[in-house]
């Protein structure tokens, strides 16, 4: 079973993030910039939230609210579910499918930020784990084993 540190070993630990007091519209600039869905909300290395698309269309837009008005901190999800390294990638499918997110920031022992995986993230490594497994079973039963 493949476990969040092999998925951060190959996607890497590079984990975009803004400040609570980052306008909406700031944070939006930057995760067009760099093509992703979300950013961490973090200040001196304590955690605060995540912002995502999803808080954008539903609490901004749908809202009538400026993104050029509103912080991050106004509209983020505070309420964060977390994985440690060691967790398996059925783990976090579960976690996500459970609590309908795509985002998992990801933590050390000592409570430090590792890392964020995506849904993209988990369902590769499940898909590339289905893979192996359909390979060796066609070579069990051509003989090849």
């Amino acid at each position: 079973m493949t476990v969040v540190n092999q998925v951060l070993k190959v996607k890497g630990s590079e984990v975009w993030s803004v400040t609570p007091d980052t306008s909406v519209y700031d944070a939006l600039k930057l995760m067009a910039q760099r093509n992703i869905g979300a950013v961490l909300v973090v200040e001196e290395e304590t955690i605060f939230g995540i912002f995502s698309e999803r808080d954008y269309a539903r609490k901004v837009i749908l809202k009538g609210r400026s993104s050029r008005d509103t912080l991050v901190s106004d509209i983020m999800t505070a309420n964060l579910i977390y994985v440690n390294s060691s967790q398996t990638v059925e783990e976090c499918m579960s976690l996500m499918s459970d609590h309908r997110i795509r985002h998992l920031p990801v933590l050390t022992d000592e409570g430090k930020l590792a890392g964020i995986i995506t849904i993209g993230d988990v369902v590769k490594a499940i898909i590339s784990e289905q893979e192996l497994l359909i390979n060796h079973l066609e070579e069990y039963i051509t003989g090849k084993v």
